[in-house]
């Protein structure tokens, strides 16, 4: 193969997930990992792919760029559903409880699960269902569940960031800091294995990081775009986390770093 058209490919990969490691490329490509730097180099120079540590991403992929919620949604709906099917298999189905849900794309998806299978929860009739109580601050995922038999909702007060339509500020923080739900939830726009998760936002980052403090479990849903990334903000570290849910397998480096923090990893 031309270096021409292995760079090509190479600049394709990037373009359809987001990032690429120099060992992936060395293997797939049957090349040296000194030839993948060189082929990195030249893509860069043309403006096509930027490089960071181990690889590189997309040249428009910054640590501050940020998609609206909305651009999100309509984003890997496939992987969003089996990561939101795996994590609602962690809610018990007959017990009461706390669950907390962080605000996100894949979150609100398991929002959406979990007001279906409350809703047509059987009764016996006997006595009233326990409730379980069900913490967020995103917008999108209080109007999925406010109004489902079976689920009482707490909704944590703030300003409303429009293009996350999650509550941030002071006010939420302290919030997150006064309660302690049995299992939270978490939605990250990176997981790396030394930065750990972080997001664009510094203030979406402390309600984040206040979650990680107050909740007993926690469990991160990414799906596999935010294997490897590393975005501004570091709000959690892989030894605060109890599970990671996503589509597929973290490469060798993360993977190895999830083991030695102890993470549960769960391929959905």
């Amino acid at each position: 193969m031309f270096a021409e058209e292995r760079q090509q490919k190479i600049a394709e990969l990037v373009a359809g997930t987001g990032r690429v490691s120099v060992t992936l490329l060395a293997e797939r490509f049957r090349i040296t990992t000194e030839t993948v730097r060189r082929d990195l180099a030249t893509l860069e120079n043309a403006g096509t792919v930027r490089r960071v540590h181990g690889g590189a991403v997309a040249a428009d992929r910054f640590s501050t760029t940020e998609e609206s919620v909305t651009e999100r949604a309509i984003q890997r709906p496939d992987q969003k559903i089996r990561i939101a099917e795996a994590a609602l298999a962690l809610i018990p189905r007959t017990s009461s409880g706390s669950v907390l849900i962080d605000g996100g794309t894949t979150t609100e998806v398991l929002a959406g699960l979990l007001a279906r299978r409350t809703a047509i929860e059987p009764s016996d009739g006997t006595e009233l269902r326990a409730e379980l109580v069900a913490i967020t601050h995103a917008v999108p995922i209080a109007g999925k569940l406010s109004s489902v038999p079976g689920i009482a909702l707490d909704v944590l007060g703030g300003r409303v960031r429009g293009l996350t339509q999650v509550a941030v500020g002071q006010a939420t923080v302290d919030a997150a800091g006064r309660i302690r739900p049995d299992i939270a939830f978490i939605g990250t726009n990176g997981i790396h294995a030394s930065f750990g998760l972080s997001t664009p936002d510094p203030e979406e980052a402390a309600v984040k990081a206040a979650f990680v403090r107050s909740a007993r479990r926690i469990v991160v849903l990414a799906d596999s775009s935010k294997l490897d990334a590393e975005t501004l903000v570091q709000f959690a570290s892989l030894k605060d986390l109890d599970t990671l849910i996503t589509d597929s397998e973290p490469g060798p480096e993360l993977a190895a770093a999830l083991e030695d923090a102890g993470v549960d990893v769960v391929i959905a």
